[in-house]
This record gives structure tokens, sequence and C-alpha cells, in this order.
């Protein structure tokens, strides 16, 4: 069977699956109706709980919304509206838009630059619910490498850091000094301190005030994950073999070469497949005992993670090449459009790394790196932050992230700006 034939035998299941789904949730509506007469049962909680569970496990999981509606600032609730400022054919800027009643306060600018890792922007919505207060914040919104026509070309890891350095310039176009920070998450964090340091080479102006590093790759060698082992191991030639699918009809992007998001999701999935298998298990309980927080709290987070998109084929095999296998960066080999990539260039923009001492993603001491790498950096304007009990998710999301990660961002953020102010 071939690579495109393995993708339309996917999508094939998921249709001849169709009718059983279709089934499943008349079912469960049924024995959950308040006019069915054993609606209460043990019976009917049983069947209507499996049915819920086959329902959500065959189906696919479309992209989500942030969903925000109102943020509280200074006590006051604000409306919140989402705009896009600025769109390319494989990611749209989405701008978090504050509607304030009287004069809007004066607010430094956030750019969130979500990972291309399988999972759409949203995965990162507690961490923008954190900035929406005290920052006018971005995010990087990418796109379904399926739902991209052929027509609009290729796209790579030198055009991921291209697109970085437009979105900088367009922060930076209406500049009447406000200072723009920047927070890359996880393999964001690579083409994210490409950019700035491409940027810096070229003394350009639009370089940002900082950049957070949260979980990244920069320096795959130091205390190697599963993952970074997985790579080196494997060669890339193995990668182009087995991970790499052509789009089939009647996709928007059929016929171009990509990593499949089901395959993606798999990877993560087998990961921890006690866990997942103990979740779902204990939602069968919760729905089967009436707990209807606990069941909603379950399909809150599945919703989230089971949404997957796939990545252009040249994305994924030059970022696995590049940065897990021949480990370019740190090794001063990487190269944009035959420039090479110096850290050593990044001079006026403030470091910030972020690590989960529980990472098992990227382990700690990868995103430190960054800090002897940037040494050009003054030491006054480079910070590092290990956050003890927390893996890979919990260094951008949860409560660990919210009370204790967030706020040292924020005084990060609040100090540089007052350092940058008293040096001019």
């Amino acid at each position: 069977m071939d690579r495109y034939s393995s993708y339309q035998m996917y999508e094939l299941l998921h249709l001849a699956f169709a009718p059983a789904r279709a089934l499943s949730e008349t079912a469960m509506q049924m024995l959950k109706s308040p006019l069915h007469p054993f609606a209460n049962t043990p019976v009917a909680r049983n069947l209507a709980a499996s049915a819920e569970l086959f329902e959500r496990m065959t189906r696919r999981y479309g992209k989500p919304v942030f969903g925000f509606q109102t943020v509280e600032i200074d006590g006051e609730p604000t409306l919140i509206t989402e705009e896009h400022v600025w769109a390319r054919p494989f990611c749209r800027l989405l701008h978090f838009k504050r509607e304030f009643i009287g004069p809007a306060p004066r607010q430094s600018k956030l750019l969130v630059v979500a990972p291309m890792s399988g999972h759409y922007a949203t995965l990162l919505r507690g961490t923008v619910e954190a900035f929406l207060p005290s920052h006018d914040v971005y995010i990087t919104d990418w796109s379904d490498a399926r739902a991209v026509p052929l027509s609009e070309g290729r796209f790579d890891l030198e055009d991921y850091i291209d697109y970085l350095a437009e979105i900088l310039a367009h922060l930076s176009k209406d500049w009447d000094g406000v200072p723009v920070h920047t927070l890359g998450v996880c393999q964001a964090s690579v083409p994210l301190i490409c950019a700035v340091a491409m940027l810096e080479a070229r003394n350009d102006p639009h370089v940002p005030e900082s950049l957070v590093l949260m979980g990244g790759p920069i320096d795959p060698r130091v205390n190697p994950t599963s993952v970074n082992r997985l790579a080196e191991e494997r060669g890339i030639n193995w990668f182009k073999q087995h991970c790499i699918h052509a789009v089939p009809f009647p996709n928007a992007g059929m016929g171009r070469k990509v990593y499949p998001g089901f395959l993606q999701l798999s990877g993560f999935m087998a990961m921890n497949i006690e866990r997942h298998v103990s979740a779902h298990f204990e939602m069968f309980n919760h729905l089967v005992a009436g707990d209807g927080d606990s069941a909603e709290k379950h399909r809150d987070f599945y919703d989230e993670y089971l949404a997957v998109m796939d990545m252009t084929a040249e994305f994924y095999l030059q970022t696995v090449e590049d940065v897990f296998i021949k480990h370019a960066l740190p090794l001063r080999l990487l190269r944009h459009r035959g420039e090479l990539i110096d850290l050593r260039a990044i001079r006026r923009t403030a470091l910030l790394t972020i690590e989960g001492e529980k990472d098992d993603i990227s382990g700690a001491g990868q995103t430190y790196a960054a800090q002897g790498l940037c040494a050009e950096i003054p030491p006054e304007r480079r910070l590092h932050h290990l956050q003890e009990g927390v893996g890979h998710y919990g260094v951008f999301n949860g409560s660990r992230f919210r009370k204790e990660i967030a706020p040292r961002i924020r005084a990060f953020f609040h100090e540089m700006e007052r350092a940058s102010m008293m040096a001019m």
C-alpha cells in the first residue's frame, strides 16, 4: 500500500464508522432523555455512557475556538473580540481586541508564537488568558496543511522564520513607543529565536523588547528524552518513508505531501497510553454515576487534545533533520536563505527561558542552553526559571503556570521595559 492510499484508508475508515457513530449518538440522546422511562436506571446509564465513549473515540475533532468573551481589567469586565490582522496561506495572526469603554490603558503588545506540532493554537488558551488583563495579545493561528491548496506553494522552517519576521514588522508598523514582547512555546522556540537573531544581525528596527522561550528544544543533546533519542536512532530516511503521506481527495490540499495529524496524535497517545486509557475509564464511571462536572472536564480536555492538524512534509522533515538530528542551531550550522543563524547576534532583545522539572518532551536544560548561546545579551537582561513539579504542558498551562510562571513572565516584561526606559 503506498503512502497516498494509507491516508485514503484512514479517511475511508472514518467514513465507514459514520453510521455506527450516528446510531450511538441517537441512542445516547434517547437513553438520557427525561421522557425515557428507564433513563435513570443503572442499565440505561451504562448503555448511554458506552454510546458516548464510542461516538467520541471514532469522531474527527474539528478546530476548537478560543471562546473568550470578557476579561476583567482593573475590576471591570471588558469585552473581547477576535480579529485576524495579518494573513498568509499557512498562518493568520489572531488579535484579541479588548473593547474598552473609556480610554484604553497603555499596555505593551505580546506575540504568542504557537508551536506547529500537530495541535491548533487553541492548545495555548490558558497561556493567552493569563496575559489578557495585562497585555495586548496576539497569537499565530497556523493553518491545517490539508486545507491549503497546492497552488499556494510550499512551507518549511525557513518560511516559518520569514513569517515571524513579517509579523514583528507588522506589530511595529504603527510603533508609538509601546514595546513588543514575544513568547515561543515548545517547537516554536526554535524559529522564534532564529527570527530574532536574523533581525538583530541585520540591525533591523523591529526586534522585540524580549524573548521568552518555554520548554523548547534549543539544544536537544542536553538531557535527551525518548522523543530526542527516537529522531537520532531512526534517521531522516526513516521519517521520509514512514511519516509522509499525500492528502487525499476531496480535501482542498489534495496531493500535498504532509505529516498527518492523526499520526502525530498516535505518537502523543502512545507515549502515555496507560494514562489515556485510565482517563476514559474514569469518564465512563463519571457518566454512570451522574457526575456531570467531572465528565465535562474530560470532554473539554479531549476536545482540545484530539483536535489535530497536518503539517507540510518539508517543514516537518527540515525540523526533524536540522533541529533533532543535526543539532544545527547549537552547533551554529543552521542557515536561513543561505545566511548563517548565529544566536550571538542577539544583543538588544532580553531573554527569559522557562523549563519544567518533569518535562518528558524537551528535557530540562534544552531550553536553558539558549542562555549560553546568546552570550552577547547583557547578564542583567537574561533570566532562567525552572518550575518544579511540572511536565511539558504544565510549563504553559494549569494552576502552576497561572500562579507561579505567568507572574514571573509579567514581572520580567515590566523590569525589561523599565530598564530600557532608563537607558534612553
